[in-house]
This record gives structure tokens, sequence and C-alpha cells, in this order.
């Protein structure tokens, strides 16, 4: 079983691998930022090697099209306010090929800010539906000023 764990922080993913690392746990990392050749090995790598079962993936690094079939498991840590930038690192796991159902699990700390932006992105996904939106260029994916209030005041 092979599991993409995702975070917009890549402090989050440093903490991650660091445990990994301590347990022996087969990794590889891909950054947005990574060369082309590094970023073609580690996937080639989680891909095909079944002695590597995770993958660490900022968000930034997921919209790149990847294919990552190998996976059925993906964790998202560290939420986004946007629901299109999750579904498309989410869909790295989806591809043609996939031949098994894919989890998909949020963590998150109750009673903090993440509960809000979980709230958040259902009301933009239902704004985006209810408008016929496309959800990666739609005014429902835009972080407005009454968003940030909410966020981070909750009111």
């Amino acid at each position: 079983m092979k599991a993409i764990i995702f975070s917009q922080w890549t402090g989050m993913l440093n903490l991650v691998e660091h445990s990994l690392r301590h347990h022996g746990i087969n990794y590889r990392r891909l950054y947005r930022t990574m060369t082309l050749t590094a970023r073609d090995r580690n996937v080639k790598d989680f891909n095909s090697d079944p002695e590597v079962t995770v993958m660490l993936m900022s968000l930034k690094a997921g919209n790149l099209g990847l294919n990552m079939v190998a996976a059925c498991h993906v964790i998202l840590l560290g939420l986004w306010w946007n629901p299109t930038t999750e579904d498309q690192a989410i869909d790295r796991a989806h591809r043609i090929g996939q031949t098994r159902p894919v989890t998909v699990t949020r963590i998150t700390i109750k009673d903090t800010v993440e509960d809000r932006i979980l709230s958040l992105q259902d009301e933009k996904k239902m704004v985006a539906s209810a408008f016929g939106e496309d959800q990666s260029r739609g005014s429902a994916t835009r972080l407005t000023v009454e968003d940030l209030r909410y966020l981070f005041m909750g009111n």
C-alpha cells in the first residue's frame, strides 16, 4: 500500500520526513522547484519500486500533471482554502490506469482555523456548482476579505 502525503507547508513535510526516516520507511519527496530529472526519478521510484511506500509532496507540486496511480491513500496535512488546489493534488492518484479505490484523509485539529477552512471549502464548492463555474478559474475559488475575516476571526 502506497500513500501520498500533501501539505502546503514544507516545514510540515520536514516533520513527517523525520518520522519516516526514524521508523525506516522508504519515501521520496517532490517539490515544485526540483529539477525535472530529480522529479522524474522520484516519481518513477514511487510508481515502480515496491520498497518506496510514501511520497511527500507540496500542494503546489501536486498541480504539475503527475500520474501517481501507485498510491491508494492520499493524506492532506495543513489544508488550503481553495478546494480546487486540493482536488488537483488528489487527482494525481485518480488517473487512467488506477485499478484500486483511493482513500483520501484530511488531518485536521478540532476547533482551529482548519475547521473554518473546511467549511469555507464546502461553501466555495457549493457556490461554484450553483453558478456552473469552472472551479479552476471561477470567482468562487478566490479568497475574499469576508473569507479572511471568517477564517481568522470566526465571524
